[in-house]
């Protein structure tokens, strides 16, 4: 089928069509125009307060990885010291090994400074200096930023130095959280406390309580062999029930054989 053929505009028509594209080229201009300016004009208001909230960022994570770089160095130091300091207090350097403490267990710096003020106690008992021991154990004890084993171990270590001038309640009040069964310390903290019983005249809980320890196979032989003589003297049996076993009884002798009559 034959196409129409297409009219030619008029001159009022071509005209108009140019004017409407004048138009929209015009309204494009002014909207690109509109455009720009807002932006420049937001980027001039939030420009400063954007840049400065960058650097801030920048620095604050520049600021954080120096810290946490920081950190790591000093923990490597501090654990080369105490390093340091037990190969001294094996070589029987005391006074240089303190002196390498000294500056971790002034750190305050959680596990280590720990150490480094419980080896230093040890180091005044190796010294024989048994109150000013108790006083540095004391004071871990109550340090509540301390680990709680370690802080349990001073606990021990400063009753066991301090028990013959303690009162028996303050002993029971100190070990009795430490002398249960399953707790790393319930041997040697039970022992001290089943002491302080028998100062108290509560043979009763003493008895029971070394009778205990006596069957626990996880302490040492020697702290349940005492433990044991202890509480049979209290009249507790604490022998193991196997051992307490009876000997199988021998077999009986074999009947001689009935001798014949005589013909």
């Amino acid at each position: 089928m034959a196409l129409r053929p297409t009219r030619p505009q008029t001159r009022a028509e071509q005209l108009a069509s140019r004017d409407t594209a004048t138009s929209d080229a015009f309204l494009r201009e002014v909207d690109d125009a509109l455009r720009e300016d807002t932006m420049l004009e937001a980027f001039k208001r939030y420009a400063k307060p954007i840049g400065a909230g960058l650097v801030l960022g920048l620095g604050a994570l520049g600021g954080y990885l120096w810290w946490g770089n920081h950190q790591t160095g000093l923990k490597a130091e501090r654990a080369e010291q105490l390093t340091i300091a037990l190969d001294q207090l094996e070589a029987g350097r005391m006074d240089l090994a303190n002196k390498t403490l000294d500056p971790v267990a002034a750190s305050n710096a959680g596990a280590s400074a720990t150490i480094a003020k419980l080896l230093e106690a040890g180091v005044l008992v190796r010294q024989g200096k048994a109150k000013d021991a108790a006083t540095r154990y004391a004071a871990v004890a109550a340090d509540s930023a301390a680990p709680k084993p370690y802080r349990d171990l001073a606990t021990l270590r400063q009753v066991a130095l301090s028990f013959d001038t303690m009162p028996p309640a303050e002993v029971v009040e100190k070990l009795k959280p430490l002398a249960a069964p399953g707790n790393p310390w319930f041997g040697s903290a039970g022992e001290l406390l089943g002491m302080a019983y028998l100062k108290q005249g509560k043979k009763d809980l003493a008895a029971p309580l070394f009778g205990a320890i006596a069957k626990d196979e996880t302490q040492t032989e020697s702290l349940r062999a005492r433990s044991r003589q202890i509480a049979g003297l209290l009249g507790f049996d604490a022998v193991d029930d196997i051992a307490r076993q009876p000997a199988p009884a021998a077999p009986a002798p074999a009947a001689a054989p009935a001798q014949a009559p005589a013909q």
